[in-house]
């Protein structure tokens, strides 16, 4: 395979060895544009280390990486604001406002924006991940759902064109859990981005993903990659949702 591609991102025969431990062999396969895919799989299968080499924080060892039809030349072709990371932990700075925190990502990606402009487009996310009224509440004012928010409105203050999270609710209770999936299906309904992120929940997988890519451990490889073709809202006491969760959690 050669040439441009027009999906979102992808991988072609992707592997990744730190010194003569191999963590990821020859993985393949593509998100497009728009579409939401899971990485699942146990501990030890690859996944961050697969995800933080998408978002360009590690260089593959072997093959090649595609980003909105250009492929990537490591690290230092990840300058512009395409891409936005959502990570395990919210990683809030305690001394800034949810506002404050939510221009953080501007500030990382376009130190030159004006004051004016970043705390409008900070409003404006925190609008959207329904946290009207708690722009200058600090994070220990808030409840873990909301600093969970205010870390998904610094995710989409840059407006990327691709969302990586990497297991961002996996420290929530589920009934918050569940209200955050919500949350994220209704954004990207607006929004279209496209979305691949990292979970070891199969549920989470089922309900949020169009495709499940399932990863096989040590190394990490492609085992399996799952349509998820279930009308949304998904829900685990809906029987077919069900049946499309004990299905997966026979491939792990």
């Amino acid at each position: 395979m050669s040439g441009a591609i027009s999906t979102g991102i992808s991988l072609r025969s992707v592997s990744k060895s730190f010194g003569t431990l191999k963590v990821l062999d020859h993985v393949s396969f593509d998100v497009a544009q728009g579409e939401i895919v899971a990485l699942l799989g146990t501990s030890g299968c690859g996944k961050s280390t697969l995800l933080n080499m998408v978002a360009g924080l590690l260089e593959a060892s072997e093959g090649e990486l595609w980003i909105d039809g250009k492929r990537t030349e490591g690290t230092k072709d990840y300058k512009h604001s395409a891409l936005s990371y959502m990570f395990q932990e919210d990683r809030l700075l305690p001394w800034r406002t949810a506002r404050a925190n939510a221009e953080f990502g501007l500030e990382a990606a376009n130190p030159a924006i004006p004051a004016r402009e970043r705390h409008t487009r900070a409003n404006a996310v925190l609008d959207l991940v329904g946290l009207q009224g708690f722009a200058d509440a600090h994070p220990h004012q808030l409840s873990g759902g909301m600093r969970s928010r205010v870390a998904l409105a610094r995710s989409l203050v840059t407006g990327p064109r691709i969302l990586l999270m990497d297991e961002p609710f996996s420290k929530l209770d589920p009934q918050m859990r569940s209200q955050m999936h919500d949350e994220l299906l209704r954004i990207h309904a607006m929004q279209r981005m496209t979305v691949l992120f990292v979970t070891h929940d199969v549920e989470e997988a089922i309900v949020l993903a169009d495709r499940v890519v399932v990863l096989a451990p040590r190394p990490g490889r492609v085992r399996e990659i799952v349509d998820v073709e279930l009308p949304r809202p998904r829900t685990a006491t809906n029987p077919a949702v069900a049946e499309a969760i004990r299905q997966l959690r026979l491939l792990i």
